[in-house]
């Protein structure tokens, strides 16, 4: 019996021991994490650093009794959840107002100066140009971290920000004694320094990946990853500056705030300056956007604030700022490079825009090589041409723009571009409808806008091939099997069953669409080529052309045959229609090309004309010449809005998107939005769904 006390007793001494030289451990890592992040001022290697965790995660891993939440082991968690779950702030996060320039910042100082009958001390800090973040701490420990979110609840990021090297998991001891509440919450910004971006970029590249536009972004983005151990490779920083309510803390001002978070353990921005004149504030913004350049973070401006809170306090917040404090905003950051070439870029609805093909340059924190010129217009206004030296900025310091051109560099050969003629991608003629400063090409076989146009074929409102989705569309694309419309209809079930989805199973074989997935498909294309004639124009995506334009005008063409033979002037005739979308599909219907795909179409079997009338299938045509809109939602139906819609216009109404004079009656079902306030506004009758399913029952006009 002695000897087995005996034995227990030296076990429990044993873990006395650890237990004690964990808490050592963990005193010294928090002091050289300290030292390191928020003093820059290292004492011991990374080796020697590494060295002490490695011993102090090999003795919790024996004692894990002893591993607590506040141990600098603990800061890479498990997964976060699906969503990010909300967490209200103890106080909201205000937005700042903005001074632009620094004769607003100088307006600003005079109205704090004339509200409070004297120049306070004002308090300058550096702007970081990264994502805002609260900590809260209770009983000194770190038990939450909350993205800004609307300002009044934010996103839970904190198994996240745990694994942010400079945020301390516990407050230093000889700061505590400040604290006066059980629960403080501390803000400040989460940045990605230059260097860690332009590492997160290069590995980005290396990997065939889209590298992030900017460090604010790449922040940003890291921050919300579900899995914490991605946010611990992107090397974050923070800078803490602020506190949600000062009555926590037994301090006085901002500068002693800061002192504060400083030797609680924060990385605290060493670049704040107190001014006692307006001379002091501006000089200081007027250095810092000298060397912004230099410092190895991205930062857009200067905050300048009230130091005291008393008076902070006593000048207190608009509806979406504090009264107190302000950014001036650098003006955004301007370099000259070499424009090499000019060259066109189609979008996927067929919009050509021009791109300035740049000398790489160094703007506002990322390399910019290409900036987007807009539009011809755009091009002549500031006058750049090919071998140009231009001066390229960054719209808001993320979206690059070239602003001009330096005319004494100019070469001597250097001429006005224009717009191409043919489409760069597929050869086709470009189209510049008058009025408009866009340039398009509108062929149906031009690779840029495959995808677009074929996605629009088959959605709902047009062919409605039920389950071709974009997912199978891109594989038949980058198959080779299908290059515009006509080409869905050459697919048999056999072709799109062994269509590779460009994913692998497990056995690392090729996954398949599969038989039956296949064969609903067939069944879908070959019912959607008995679509109406409308369905059809809307389908070919023309200009212009939307549903009800559609539907105007095949209820006066109600052929292909038809329509092609009709001119300019007799399709302008057709109600809803006038001279801008007449010449759209006058054009289109002429362009090369989309003859033959239509001609294509009508051989593999989809219908190009609408039944002829007199077939006895026809609903009695009770609402024609009336005029109908829908809003809200149909409960007592079900139906959607679509499908009541094709109802009443199969009744002889037209269906309307906006309400006008014009309107014959509004049909409102619950949770009615803006259409049914101006129905009310304009004296037009409004129906319930009860008397839209009268109407559908009894095939009489509604009665006012």
């Amino acid at each position: 019996m002695a000897d087995q006390e005996k034995l227990f007793t030296t076990e429990e001494e044993r873990a006395e021991g650890a237990r004690e030289r964990i808490e050592a451990l963990r005193r010294e890592i928090e002091h050289h994490t300290y030292l390191y992040y928020a003093l820059d001022k290292p004492e011991i290697s990374d080796a020697a650093f590494d060295s002490l965790m490695r011993e102090l995660r090999e003795l919790e891993h024996e004692y894990p009794q002893f591993i607590t939440a506040a141990s600098p082991t603990q800061r890479v968690g498990g997964y976060v959840g699906e969503q990010f779950a909300p967490v209200a702030h103890a106080q909201r996060m205000y937005s700042l107002d903005n001074a632009m320039d620094l004769d607003e910042l100088a307006t600003w100082m005079g109205k704090v100066e004339e509200d409070l009958g004297f120049f306070p001390e004002l308090d300058c800090e550096l702007k970081i140009d990264g994502s805002s973040i609260a900590l809260t701490y209770e009983g000194g420990v770190l038990v939450r971290a909350a993205t800004r979110g609307d300002g009044v609840t934010g996103e839970d990021v904190t198994a996240n920000m745990r694994t942010v090297r400079d945020v301390p998991l516990r407050l230093r001891a000889e700061a505590l004694g400040a604290v006066e509440a059980p629960s403080i919450e501390l803000r400040g910004e989460v940045y990605m320094p230059k260097a860690s971006f332009d590492r997160l970029n290069a590995v980005a590249e290396a990997n065939g990946k889209a590298p992030f536009a900017n460090p604010r972004n790449a922040a940003a983005g890291s921050l919300r990853q579900k899995d914490p151990k991605i946010t611990e490779k992107r090397d974050l920083a923070t800078f803490l500056y602020a506190i949600a309510d000062d009555a926590a803390l037994s301090v006085e001002g901002q500068f002693q705030l800061l002192e504060w978070l400083r030797s609680a353990g924060f990385h605290v921005n060493p670049d704040v300056s107190t001014a006692k004149s307006a001379n002091e504030v501006l000089e200081f913004c007027q250095k810092v956007q000298e060397k912004r350049g230099n410092l190895p973070y991205d930062i857009d401006g200067v905050v300048v604030k009230v130091n005291d809170f008393a008076l902070q306090r006593r000048m207190g917040f608009t509806a979406r700022a504090p009264r107190w404090a302000i950014a001036f905003k650098f003006p955004p950051e301007e370099k000259t490079t070499l424009l090499r070439d000019i060259t066109v870029q189609v979008g996927r609805t067929g919009v050509l825009t021009p791109v300035a093909e740049l000398n790489p340059v160094l703007v506002a924190g990322s390399t910019v090589s290409r900036a987007t010129l807009h539009n011809l217009d755009e091009v002549h206004r500031k006058d750049v041409r090919i071998g140009d030296t231009v001066i390229v900025r960054k719209a808001g310091d993320v979206i690059p723009e070239v602003l001009g051109a330096v005319d004494s560099l100019r070469p001597a050969d250097a001429k006005p571009w224009e717009m191409p003629a043919v489409c760069p991608s597929c050869g086709s003629p470009v189209i510049h409808e008058e009025g408009e400063v866009a340039y398009r090409c509108i062929s149906l076989e031009c690779p840029a806008q495959r995808l677009e146009r074929l996605a629009h074929w088959v959605s709902r409102g047009a062919m409605d091939v039920d389950g071709m989705g974009d997912e199978i569309i891109a594989r038949l694309v980058d198959e080779g099997r299908v290059t515009d419309v006509a080409d869905f209809y050459s697919l048999s079930a056999d072709e799109l069953a062994l269509l590779d989805m460009g994913r692998v199973a497990k056995d690392g074989s090729p996954i398949t669409l599969g038989r039956k997935t296949a064969e609903k498909l067939a069944l879908a294309l070959e019912a959607s080529k008995g679509r109406s004639f409308a369905r059809v124009l809307f389908g070919l995506g023309i200009r212009h052309v939307g549903k009800n334009t559609a539907e105007w005008i095949a209820a006066v063409f109600p052929s292909m045959e038809a329509l092609r033979a009709a001119d300019e002037e007799a399709l302008a005739q057709v109600e809803g229609v006038g001279p801008k979308v007449a010449h759209s599909v006058y054009l289109f219907l002429r362009t090369p090309g989309n003859g033959e795909v239509i001609e294509r179409l009508e051989k593999l079997g989809v219908s190009m004309a609408d039944a002829a009338d007199g077939t006895g299938d026809e609903l009695p045509q009770c609402l024609a010449g009336m005029t109908f809109v829908l809003t809200g939602s149909l409960v007592e139906s079900g139906m959607t809005r679509d499908e009541a819609g094709e109802a009443l216009k199969a009744r002889g109404a037209k269906v309307s998107g906006s309400v006008s004079k014009k309107t014959s009656f509004v049909v409102a079902g619950e949770a009615a939005g803006s259409k049914y306030d101006k129905a009310v506004a304009l004296g037009v009758p409004v129906l319930d769904e009860a008397a839209l399913l009268r109407i559908l029952e009894t095939n009489e006009p509604p009665v006012v």
